[in-house]
């Protein structure tokens, strides 16, 4: 049985270990932009994305040194995510991971442009991967625009905000605004890393289906931890989904029913896993880890 705890932690020192040498130093100038930059990516986290992408990887038998660098553009991409939806004119949030949001420990302006800098530093890193079939290069680049952009989790976010206040939600908005906030990234870290590990068609279709399940998942989590979650557990405040009027699941359908269909979708993720071997242990665990999990 796969010790995911320490598979996690192993991971995630690799990816951190990667990041440092691929962003630029703090104190090279402009300093202010380079520790902002900083100061988000290493504030902590699960690196649930670049796990994906690495454990996506060595499922259909790639490795770790090519996926790597598509592992931290994907954390880039995210942790730009979480910057612009802590400004004022998103989310308006003061905590992240337990510490001050990025623009409020350097100021909005910087905080705009460290995500923006992360956003874009993301596909350079793609672009410098040590892939030797520089046409699979090609298509995860394609597929993290994709699912980053106005077709994505962008598309996600402004779904969601003009979502706030209605007062008829409906179970296809809300499914809507997730697949695309969340689940966009997710699924599109699973299929990179499959698409770098030189996955045939059919695996991919597989994974995809995995991807598009337990990102779906991971946002029904994530609103039912914003009503049950401690904000210690969480490191930032809780409950905010409830005072921005935010279309979530449990406001539509309740608790119960929303941790019911989270767990119907991660049964959902391990059937779609059914035809690979062993080498997918990590991608099980992570789908389970996702109904499990406490922040």
């Amino acid at each position: 049985m796969l010790d995911l705890k320490t598979y996690l932690s192993r991971r995630a020192r690799l990816v951190e270990e990667a990041l440092e040498r691929l962003l630029p130093a703090e104190d090279e100038f402009p300093a202010s932009l380079y520790r902002a930059m900083r100061y988000s990516i290493f504030a902590g986290g699960k690196r649930l994305r670049p796990a994906l992408v690495l454990a996506s990887t060595e499922a259909v038998g790639g490795s770790l040194h090519d996926a790597m660098n598509t592992a931290c553009a994907f954390e880039c991409v995210h942790t730009y995510s979480l910057i612009h939806d802590d400004l004022p004119a998103m989310d308006n949030d003061d905590l992240r991971r337990g510490m001050p949001t990025c623009h409020k420990a350097f100021g909005e302006a910087t905080a705009i442009l460290a995500g923006d800098a992360l956003l874009t530093i993301a596909f350079e890193m793609v672009a410098d991967s040590p892939v030797a079939d520089k046409e699979r290069l090609l298509r995860v680049v394609k597929e993290l625009a994709h699912a980053a952009g106005c077709m994505g989790m962008i598309k996600g976010q402004a779904l969601d905000m003009e979502a706030e206040g209605i007062e008829e939600l409906s179970f296809p908005l809300i499914e809507d605004i997730h697949i695309h906030k969340t689940g966009a990234l997710i699924t599109s870290s699973v299929r990179c890393g499959a698409i770098i590990g030189g996955a045939d068609t059919p695996t991919l279709e597989h994974l995809t289906e995995y991807g598009h399940s337990i990102g779906l998942a991971f946002q029904i989590m994530d609103d039912i931890l914003d009503v049950e979650g401690s904000e210690e557990e969480m490191g930032k405040k809780v409950g905010s989904d409830d005072r921005n009027k935010k279309a979530t699941y449990p406001a539509l359908m309740g608790i119960g029913e929303s941790k019911r269909l989270a767990t119907e979708l991660v049964e959902r993720a391990m059937s779609a896993l059914s035809t690979l071997d062993e080498r997918a242990e990590p991608l099980r665990a992570l789908a389970r880890f996702i109904v499990e999990r406490k922040c």
